[in-house]
């Protein structure tokens, strides 16, 4: 069984920051694409940013230049950096990761993140 817990989720006034993390635990053999993805009220969950085993990343159109995705292999962690937060940031953020060897896909519980005064 594969757990993503996320964390770093929060309020934050528009021009702020916040750093989300997501810790993958339980039995697995390794992740090859680990990423974000969000969903705000009323709309689809959306790729935010995703990053291989080897430090390839991708980034949505909306948030380049705002955010940075990384990823510590020896840890099973991602972490999303994101910068310059606007009000069409706020969306719950869920944590994705795809088994390497199974390619089964795991999500975590989601983190809120608002950006609002």
């Amino acid at each position: 069984q594969v757990q993503l817990v996320e964390s770093g989720g929060g309020l934050v006034q528009p021009g702020g920051s916040l750093r989300l993390s997501c810790a993958a635990s339980g039995t697995f053999f390794s992740f090859d694409t680990m990423g974000w993805y969000r969903q705000a009220p009323g709309k689809q969950r959306e790729l935010v940013a995703r990053i291989t085993s080897w430090g390839s990343s991708e980034y949505a159109d909306s948030v380049k230049g705002r955010v940075t995705i990384s990823r510590d292999n020896a840890k099973n962690t991602v972490y999303l950096q994101m910068n310059s937060l606007a009000p069409e940031d706020t969306a719950v953020y869920y944590c994705n990761a795809v088994e390497r060897r199974t390619g089964l896909q795991y999500w975590g519980q989601g983190t809120q993140v608002t950006v609002s005064t």
